[in-house]
């Protein structure tokens, strides 16, 4: 089941990074890097880092896109851009993600019998022995540096896409 989920949430990765560079409304694009966070945030959740899939919908999709969205509606780039939200294909991958969603919710719910539940006492051992940070830090730096790295490359470029959208009303 864990490979299911693995490539749903990397096709849906994949295919809205695509749609977010192809869009011709700036707004769209937006949306489609959100969905793109968190497509990422779920194969972080897949890779037992939740942390890391925390901080990626609270930090990424939560402050900098809505950043993004204020600074595209300011400069007021969306205008004269037909609106390409409602059309089918986006009918149907909202669709998807939300069928998705409800599959995974109700495993959750239901309770999934693959999976271990965590222990709170060896969580606590962790925490006593090496402290929370270190607990944190130790797979971010180890085994997720390159996920992290190819998450902060994925800001810049959405950095770097902005002011050149930006740039090109400028006189």
């Amino acid at each position: 089941m864990t490979e299911f989920f693995f490539f749903l949430f990397a096709a849906m990765a994949i295919l809205s990074a695509i749609f977010m560079v192809t869009q011709a409304n700036p707004v769209a694009s937006v949306v489609y890097l959100v969905v793109t966070f968190f497509a990422l945030s779920g194969l972080f959740v897949i890779l037992d880092a939740h942390f890391i899939a925390a901080v990626q919908v609270i930090i990424y999709a939560g402050a900098i896109m809505v950043l993004f969205l204020f600074v595209i509606m300011l400069l007021n780039l969306g205008s004269g851009v037909p609106a390409d939200i409602r059309r089918g294909l986006a009918r149907v991958l909202a669709g998807s993600v939300a069928l998705a969603l409800i599959v995974v919710l109700t495993r959750l719910v239901l309770g999934d019998p693959g999976t271990e539940a965590l222990d709170p006492s060896a969580l606590a051992s962790v925490l006593e022995s090496e402290g929370a940070v270190r607990a944190l830090a130790e797979p971010l730096f180890n085994r997720y540096l390159v996920a992290f790295e190819v998450t902060s490359i994925l800001l810049l470029v959405a950095v770097i896409g902005a002011v050149v959208l930006a740039r090109r009303r400028a006189p």
